[in-house]
């Protein structure tokens, strides 16, 4: 039986946050999936270009972090097309490939979208174990907790390379990989 889990990160590329995510995976040799938002792409291109260098995946989290039940599906398949469009612009000078994996901000997204991104290509990927890391109201040791008593073989956890997010992933990542170590879990990416 397969042990494999999946690491996400949702937000960015930020500044110093992602680069400090980047840093602690490499200490560990594990490979992520970060969902990636196009307008932090645009202003932190060589961060991005870390993450695919790195051997992370990547995937689409819109442009502008839109929610998609208050936007039209016109508009929310342009806002994707918009970050499509960064991820080709700097992925395309390493790889010939597009990023086709899709993460809806805020995991909320009509059915009419979700249809319309499936007739594009794209495989929505959702999470089965939120760490709730954005969440400023809740101690670090509750994300901690949030992730170790939900995670199984083959769960998608999401964290977010955010600043608002940093306080709590900085104590919860490193715990959360120890001990998922310590209990066999091999780490994957999403394709």
């Amino acid at each position: 039986m397969e042990n494999k889990i999946y690491l996400t990160f949702d937000d960015g590329p930020t500044p110093e946050i992602t680069e400090w995510v980047l840093d602690e995976l490499k200490k560990h040799q594990i490979k992520a999936t970060f969902f990636c938002i196009g307008k932090n792409i645009n202003n932190h291109g060589a961060i991005f270009l870390k993450i695919i260098n790195e051997g992370h995946s990547i995937g689409n989290h819109t442009y502008n972090h839109l929610k998609g039940w208050n936007t039209s599906t016109e508009e929310y398949i342009d806002n994707i097309a918009l970050c499509e469009l960064e991820i080709l612009n700097l992925r395309s000078r390493i790889y010939d490939l597009q990023s086709k994996i899709f993460r809806p901000p805020y995991g909320k997204i009509k059915k009419s979208q979700s249809k319309k991104l499936k007739k594009l290509g794209y495989k929505v990927i959702m999470w089965d174990v939120l760490s709730a890391d954005f969440d400023q109201s809740i101690p670090p040791e509750k994300c901690l907790e949030n992730v170790l008593q939900n995670v199984e073989s083959g769960s998608v956890i999401v964290f977010h390379d955010s600043v608002k997010a940093y306080k709590n992933l900085k104590y919860t990542l490193p715990r959360t990989i120890q001990a998922l170590k310590e209990k066999g879990f091999e780490f994957s990416t999403i394709q």
